[in-house]
């Protein structure tokens, strides 16, 4: 048995039209990362907070550590949380806050100091452990929250959006604090986030979510590489993958322009069952400026004209309209082109996914 049982989990308010869950089944590993991603209100923290007991479960069943928990008191799950709020108490010190809920819980003094003393220790708060809230960053008030989570010593940790509230700086250094921290303390974690930089970096495996409905679970460079469906394709990734509405015919692939392609013989072969109507979609990396790659698809060289350009520092992006869609090509930072230049690029074939054009699901990953 998985340390984090969720079977068929559902969750529909009342009076509400629909579910916003619904058949949520997961299996989570003992000392497991997982991230819960989704644009808003896809969910994500509805489940989070089924599994911390903050919401009721209207269907399926919940074990943490083998025991069934649908009616158990959040108390008793073993659970930590980690808002997007700090909700530190701002009249007491950066020690104080972490120690509170010890306190709370009847622990000997003594053994509160210590936890404390490791977990300023370990955040790197020890120049700032008698100050108050409104005298540190948002940073630091965050690594307090972090610290009053782990004194408790739980066997889950729960993260609900926890770096929001953050500047782009400090997401990043937060984002190397917490995978440290997890790795120091192999506590099975859950984190929530709409950011999907944040899921793809920090998480052993990511959940993606859309209207209450799991569309794919998986690691990173899995979802990456192998989306089931188009919109996993179009959320995990940035910039987004291009799409294109195509027609294959054989070998022939059509855009809605009416540009063609010949497909080689072992991407036509896989769609010799989807003949007509689709969508192409292939990722900004995927579309060649280079000329050894024009030289090697010779036979399919396209020209557009650049309408903008994105100056990242180590790539740029340069966008431009090809079969009837706006496209982004992600280049090295030695291939920059300006607007109004003349483009010639090439689709690495093997890089191109195909979607049903009604169901929307991944043809090739079926």
């Amino acid at each position: 048995m998985s340390f984090i049982e969720l079977k068929k989990i559902n969750k529909k308010y009342e009076n509400a039209e629909r579910n916003s869950v619904t058949d949520f089944t997961l299996n989570i590993e003992e000392k497991e990362f997982i991230a819960f991603v989704g644009p808003s209100g896809c969910g994500k923290s509805t489940t989070l907070r089924m599994i911390a007991g903050f919401e009721e479960i209207t269907g399926g069943d919940l074990y943490i550590d083998g025991k069934r928990v649908n009616e158990t008191a959040p108390k008793d799950r073993g659970i930590a949380m980690v808002f997007q709020n700090y909700a530190l108490y701002p009249h007491m010190t950066v020690e104080k806050n972490i120690g509170y809920g010890l306190k709370n819980m009847k622990v000997p003094a003594e053994e509160i100091k210590k936890k404390v003393d490791w977990a300023v220790d370990i955040l790197g708060l020890e120049e700032y452990r008698y100050r108050k809230p409104k005298n540190l960053s948002g940073g630091q008030r965050q690594r307090v929250a972090l610290g009053r989570a782990i004194v408790k010593n739980q066997k889950v940790f729960l993260m609900d959006e926890p770096l929001s509230n953050l500047d782009a700086k400090l997401r990043v250094s937060m984002r190397n604090e917490i995978s440290k921290l997890h790795r120091q303390l192999g506590t099975t974690t859950i984190y929530v986030t709409h950011d999907q930089v944040e899921a793809m970096t920090m998480a052993d495996r990511i959940v993606i979510m859309k209207d209450g409905v799991m569309q794919q679970v998986g690691k990173p460079m899995d979802l990456y590489e192998h989306p089931i469906n188009k919109f996993v394709a179009g959320f995990i990734g940035s910039p987004q993958m291009n799409f294109y509405n195509v027609t294959v015919k054989g070998e022939e692939m059509t855009f809605e322009d009416g540009k063609k392609i010949t497909l080689p013989d072992v991407v036509a072969e896989r769609l010799a069952d989807h003949q007509g109507a689709l969508i192409m979609g292939i990722r900004g990396e995927d579309i060649k400026v280079d000329e050894q790659n024009r030289e090697l698809y010779k036979a399919n060289v396209q020209q557009a004209v650049v309408e903008n350009t994105e100056v990242m520092g180590n790539e740029n992006n340069l966008y431009f309209t090809y079969g009837g869609s706006l496209t982004v090509a992600r280049v090295s930072k030695y291939e920059l082109s300006q607007m109004g230049d003349k483009l010639e690029f090439v689709f690495s074939p093997t890089k191109m996914h195909f979607f049903d054009k009604e169901t929307e699901e991944n043809i090739l990953e079926k």
